[in-house]
């Protein structure tokens, strides 16, 4: 049990993607707040810390390869973040931003709920397609030169305007917790996601994929805080 006390949230996590699902069942953040214990975690969400550790202990210890990102080359992880993720999320705003139009328009006046998620929704779509933007312009081209620099063994003479890998990483650490907090409060909002007996199959609709989006944007900004950001600041340190 001292290995489990010694250990995040986010190195489980990045050990063993599976335990993602017992730390969403409990609650506890495994993105943006995985930095901290899993005693400390359990404090804050009122987890029996026993009861955790016998199910992170009992997980399947044989990790799939094909999930096993930790291991995976630093460029097809960033190929895999923009393919996967980033189209998830390309793909998925305009579909709940109609949804959550025709909700708010429809059932607002009974359910005042559904007019504060159309808002969040939508300020939090508009910082996402500017977030994504950055990196696919900015930190992932500069990630994939260090790559190439340190597999061809040549010293890193790229001088990005922002200095060192730390400084945009920061950056799009700080929106990754922005929008945690936003899909935090709309779950808060529509009860997690439970639509009222009487909704109608839009409204429905609508929760479904909120609850969709929320938990691809878990393992998106997991795959970037707990993995790809620590890989880069280390091949930056690497090539001096």
């Amino acid at each position: 049990m001292e290995i489990i006390k010694n250990k995040t949230v986010a190195d489980f996590v990045t050990e063993n993607i599976k335990t993602a699902h017992i730390f969403k069942k409990y609650g506890i953040d495994f993105c943006c707040g995985g930095g901290i214990s899993v005693k400390e975690a359990c404090e804050k969400n009122n987890v029996d810390e026993v009861f955790l550790e016998k199910e992170l202990m009992a997980v399947d210890e044989i990790i799939d390869r094909a999930h096993d990102y930790d291991n995976w080359d630093i460029n097809f992880l960033v190929d895999h973040i923009i393919n996967v993720h980033h189209t998830y999320v390309n793909e998925s705003l305009p579909i709940l931003s109609k949804y959550a139009n025709k909700v708010a328009k429809v059932h607002g006046k009974h359910y005042k709920e559904i007019l504060e998620v159309n808002i969040l929704f939508h300020n939090v779509a508009n910082e996402l397609l500017s977030h994504l933007q950055k990196e696919e312009q900015v930190l992932f081209p500069y990630i994939k030169q260090l790559a190439k620099a340190k597999k061809e063994n040549v010293a890193n003479d790229i001088h990005p305007p922002f200095g060192s890998v730390n400084n945009p990483i920061q950056m799009m650490e700080h929106e990754h917790e922005d929008a945690g907090k936003v899909f935090q409060e709309i779950a808060k909002l529509t009860n997690n996601y439970t639509p009222p007996p009487e909704a109608c199959n839009t409204f429905r609709a609508l929760y479904a994929k909120l609850d969709e989006f929320e938990q691809d944007l878990h393992l998106h900004i997991h795959l970037e805080n707990n993995i790809l950001h620590p890989k880069a600041i280390a091949l930056e340190k690497s090539l001096g």
